[in-house]
């Protein structure tokens, strides 16, 4: 009850922050005052770190570093998003009723301090639902995901890319529709749901619906291959984890350089960086298949001896699994020339690229995974960054 008392009153202090800081000047001045109000509130309130997040993003500001939408937009999605959730349990509905407070927290300020940055408020409220669902257990989380919406939000002000307003609405119904249907097919858990969202929301905004579809092409063959002998991989225990369902570290480690690279598209309209997507998703597509599919292949030869190796070793190559490599990739790569996103030529680059992505998985499985430096996330994130970058140089090479 305490605590519920003590978000109310930290709800009152942003919103009087929110009302008096346009005419609070210096900056200095205003961050003081908040940080003041809110150690008073941890001084009578169980509010030890949202009073570290409110001073943290309040010091930013009185330093000059964030501007006072962000943070005033930042600390509103907080603390409402937060007065929400703690009402509820943790389910699929209690984060809807986040999503919708955090929105309503953002367009207030939005409207209140007359900057139409929709954009900016979207990718927000996308940082805190994620940052939520993925930081849920840990009781000391307010300050990251305070610090996440607002480092999110101050990047896309930054970027100071333009997108049409039907075109964002557009892409956010694209993107959280697919992240439902993955997680009601049970191939996506709820961090995957909102991972898979704000990749797809990324995609369209940046670049288009036709590279959203590239994405849809690997995560259908990707689903597809999870399931395929489903029963016998987990009898071997080289199954994917809760019953094939893909979690944000898996999301991110497949799309994460392709988000990015249809960020760097949107900005430069450089073709360079279609390549360079196309070949990630090709690479993340080719090495799922290759893992999925290439596991029940008979037994594996590490790609660095080419010695027999147990079913499931990190490196282990089959040649059912290096088939289904280069198909998976050039499937991707069809899919894009398809669309008309790429040429034929580019098909051939992302094709290659993705079957050299795969095997630099098995590389960096066969080394750095299994010694224990890296996981199979950062071994992922390495697999599609390689195949990206080859992508790009092979384009640039022709």
């Amino acid at each position: 009850m305490q605590r519920q008392r003590g978000l109310g009153y930290a709800a009152a202090l942003v919103g009087g922050a929110t009302l008096a800081g346009p005419y609070v000047q210096p900056e200095w001045l205003m961050a003081l005052v908040v940080i003041l109000f809110a150690l008073i509130l941890w001084r009578f309130f169980n509010t030890r770190y949202l009073t570290y997040t409110i001073c943290v993003l309040a010091a930013l500001y009185g330093i000059g570093l964030l501007p006072f939408f962000v943070v005033a937009t930042s600390m509103a999605m907080l603390v409402l998003g937060e007065l929400v959730f703690k009402s509820r349990t943790d389910d699929l509905n209690t984060y809807l009723y986040y999503i919708i407070s955090t929105a309503w927290a953002g367009v207030l300020v939005m409207a209140y301090l007359r900057e139409m940055e929709f954009l900016t408020i979207i990718f927000g409220i996308l940082a805190a639902v994620l940052l939520k669902v993925i930081l849920l257990k840990f009781e000391d989380s307010l300050m990251i995901e305070g610090l996440g919406i607002a480092m999110t939000m101050w990047l896309i002000q930054e970027l100071n890319y333009k997108a049409d307003l039907q075109m964002v609405v557009a892409a956010v119904i694209v993107g959280f529709t697919f992240g439902y249907f993955a997680f009601r097919a049970k191939t996506a858990d709820l961090t995957g749901l909102f991972s898979a969202a704000l990749v797809g929301i990324i995609l369209v905004v940046f670049a288009d619906v036709r590279w959203f579809i590239i994405m849809l092409a690997f995560f259908i063959l990707g689903s597809a291959a999870t399931k395929y002998k489903f029963g016998y991989k987990k009898r071997i225990g080289v199954e994917q984890g809760q019953s094939g369902a893909r979690g944000y570290r898996n999301v991110f480690a497949n799309g994460i350089v392709a988000a990015a690279a249809a960020v760097l598209f949107g900005v430069f309209q450089q073709p360079v960086f279609i390549v360079m997507y196309v070949g990630c998703v090709a690479t993340a597509a080719a090495d799922t298949l290759a893992s999925e599919i290439g596991v029940t292949g008979g037994v594996p030869r590490l790609i660095t001896t080419l010695k027999e190796v147990p079913i499931g070793t990190n490196g282990g190559v089959t040649m059912t699994g290096e088939t289904v490599a280069l198909l998976g990739g050039f499937a991707v790569s069809m899919v894009a020339f398809v669309l008309g996103v790429i040429t034929l030529p580019m098909v051939v680059v992302c094709t290659i690229a993705g079957f050299v992505g795969t095997n630099i998985d098995s590389l960096v499985g066969a080394t750095l995974e299994n010694r224990g430096f890296l996981g199979n996330a950062g071994t992922n994130l390495l697999a599609t960054l390689s195949g990206g970058l080859f992508a790009m140089l092979l384009f640039v090479a022709i």
